[in-house]
């Protein structure tokens, strides 16, 4: 008695499965999942990441490194250079030009 009740349970169940897998799925669904976007919403994307990355639209830019001159001097010395490798740039510039 029990094993036919099981087989209709379990008929039943694979028919539900399957009719899921058919289904498509809806508005909001189907753009989860799927590899392309609306123009609108790659536009909105498009104009976030530029509003965050343009130092002109309002956010800011990187800072410039003070020492930047000082370690371009250093770099065009070969000694100063070749020091810089070893004891780090301040060092090296100021045993080279004094203080850094």
């Amino acid at each position: 008695m029990r094993f036919p009740v099981l087989l209709a349970f379990l008929a039943l169940a694979a028919l539900c499965l399957a009719e899921q897998a058919d289904a498509k799925p809806s508005g909001a669904e189907s753009s989860r999942g799927t590899a392309f976007v609306s123009r609108q919403e790659g536009s909105e994307v498009a104009k976030r990441l530029r509003r965050y990355l343009d130092p002109g639209l309002g956010a800011p830019g990187p800072y410039p490194d003070p020492l930047e001159p000082k370690r371009e001097v250093c770099e065009l010395n070969p000694d100063c250079d070749e020091l810089a490798d070893h004891i780090g740039f301040q060092e090296a510039y100021r045993r080279f030009y004094g203080t850094a």
